[in-house]
């Protein structure tokens, strides 16, 4: 799995990209171009399995982008990253059952909100 980190300047009217830890860097006249030349070199650098990408303005002139390749698809937010067992789902067992036990007080109050 490749995870690559770009800073992305805006001047004018022209965007270019650095990669935070690499030598990856493009430039483009628009946001949706420059990050379709980072995802294009980063697949270049690594093409191991499928592409996830993230563009998040910090200011209007200045943005992070982020490709991840490979590390297996999920539907819904990544959670299929998480190591499967193990710690995690320990941490996540007792986490649903407090969640649990709190819907079942809200019924001992002798009201519904659907009453």
């Amino acid at each position: 799995m490749g995870v690559f980190t770009f800073v992305c300047k805006g001047s004018g009217d022209e965007w270019s990209a650095k990669q935070l830890k690499g030598d990856l860097e493009a430039s483009a006249s628009c946001t949706y171009d420059l990050q379709r030349k980072l995802v294009q070199a980063a697949l270049a650098s690594d093409s191991s399995g499928g592409v996830q990408s993230s563009f998040s303005f910090v200011t209007p002139s200045s943005a992070v982008f982020q490709v991840i390749i490979g590390g297996g698809g999920s539907i819904g937010g990544g959670a299929a990253a998480a190591p499967s067992g193990g710690a995690a789902a320990a941490e996540a067992a007792p986490a649903e059952e407090k969640k649990e036990e709190k819907e079942e007080s809200d019924d001992d109050m002798g009201f519904s909100l659907f009453d």
